[in-house]
């Protein structure tokens, strides 16, 4: 049995990784053979998918952003339904990706009706629902949702959508997670020293729109505290050249390593982060975060001016409990000045610290308990079962 899964950008094909192997287990537990083919990257072919395009790279949030990589996308699209056309699967699992994923989604539904269609992770129109998205070409073209977040379940219950809340696979990943001791142990970090985590860009944009007014913040922090050090996990080796670059021309006491996520976070006093799933990541370690968003200024004018785009957060974090748990900096609110100013805050006040720390906890509490990822899979072979009888 073949299932295929369409996915985009890193946070995705983390998620499609997960799952990945939650449906491996799973398939051999029942004496299934199972091929899982799809869209995604390398932690999906590591995790045993066959990756037939790589995605990883080609995401963007913002109008003018996505310019570039339209191109590349409908090259994907195309080369992926040409394969689809050759080996049909028994069954399709979209992850987040809006854009790209409606426009698979249409064509396996065009296509082959009768095969089931599965949104895992819906697109977060449940918190931005654009008037011009219309949500129910999500609902037409799926036979279930798989929620990860209570409202979002509720959301798309509401639209008619057969939905299913397995809770956040992020949970599960935590698991394996160090504690802070061992994880400065493995980074040869000394206990009382201050680290921070600089988290500037899993896109390209954030290297441009990003990372100028996080590392210029970093280089204000260093000179108010000059045994600071700075870590920087590198979400994809296509950013290691400008990180090592900036690294370098701010003048920071900085480290960048790939491979060791986890363990930065961990063992960090302090994160400053691009908005996104890593900031649920922070989180869940129970470390103190700034979350940061800047786009094109042109982008933003046309989102707020043009087109009434209005979200309450942009942090997942916030987005759960629907308030402030940690500082936002979006667009012209994330100047250097004004990182550094929230960093110094979070670093020094312990109150503060404290209150993060406790909104951590319920938020936590909200994304449902340990096994989320082997949940989703669970619905996705009973549903394949299903499908084949």
């Amino acid at each position: 049995m073949r299932i295929f899964i369409s996915t985009g950008e890193a946070s995705g094909d983390l998620q499609g990784s997960l799952l990945t192997q939650s449906l491996k287990r799973q398939a051999t537990a029942k004496n299934i053979e199972l091929e899982i083919v799809g869209l995604g990257g390398s932690r999906m072919a590591n995790a045993g998918a066959n990756i037939i395009g790589d995605t990883a790279g080609i995401g963007s949030v913002g109008i003018l952003e996505s310019i570039p990589y339209i191109l590349p996308t409908l090259q994907i699209q195309h080369q992926t339904k040409k394969y689809l056309q050759i080996n049909p699967p028994d069954l399709v699992v979209l992850i987040d990706y809006l854009g790209p994923n409606i426009s698979i989604g249409n064509y396996i539904r065009h296509s082959w009706p009768k095969i089931p269609i599965i949104w895992y992770i819906a697109p977060q129109v449940w918190v931005w629902a654009p008037p011009w998205e219309n949500i129910a070409n999500i609902v037409s073209i799926t036979d279930k949702i798989l929620a990860i977040f209570p409202e979002e379940a509720n959301y798309f219950e509401q639209q008619g959508a057969n939905v299913t809340w397995v809770g956040h696979p992020l949970i599960d990943r935590m698991q394996g997670a160090p504690s802070r001791e061992n994880a400065r142990i493995s980074l040869g970090i000394e206990l009382d020293k201050i680290a921070i985590a600089l988290i500037p860009a899993s896109r390209q944009q954030e290297i441009k729109y990003l990372m100028p007014a996080i590392f210029e913040a970093a280089q204000i922090i260093q000179n108010k505290l000059p045994k600071i050090h700075f870590w920087i996990p590198l979400s994809r080796p296509a950013l290691r050249h400008p990180i090592q670059k900036a690294i370098e021309d701010y003048k920071l006491q900085a480290t960048l390593l790939e491979n060791q996520n986890l363990e930065i976070i961990a063992a960090a006093d302090l994160a400053i982060a691009k908005s996104g799933t890593v900031n649920l990541e922070i989180a869940l370690l129970n470390v103190p975060q700034i979350a940061i968003y800047r786009v094109n200024p042109i982008t933003y004018w046309l989102a707020r001016k043009l087109l009434k785009f209005s979200i309450p957060f942009i942090s997942p974090v916030n987005l759960v409990l629907q308030r402030e748990i940690v500082p936002e900096l979006l667009q012209e609110q994330a100047t250097a000045e004004n990182i550094a100013f929230q960093a110094m805050e979070l670093l020094l006040n312990q109150d503060k610290i404290r209150l993060i720390k406790a909104n951590y906890q319920q938020m936590r509490e909200t994304l449902g308990g340990i096994g989320a990822s082997d949940r989703a899979a669970s619905e996705i072979i009973q549903m394949l079962l299903n499908a084949i009888r």
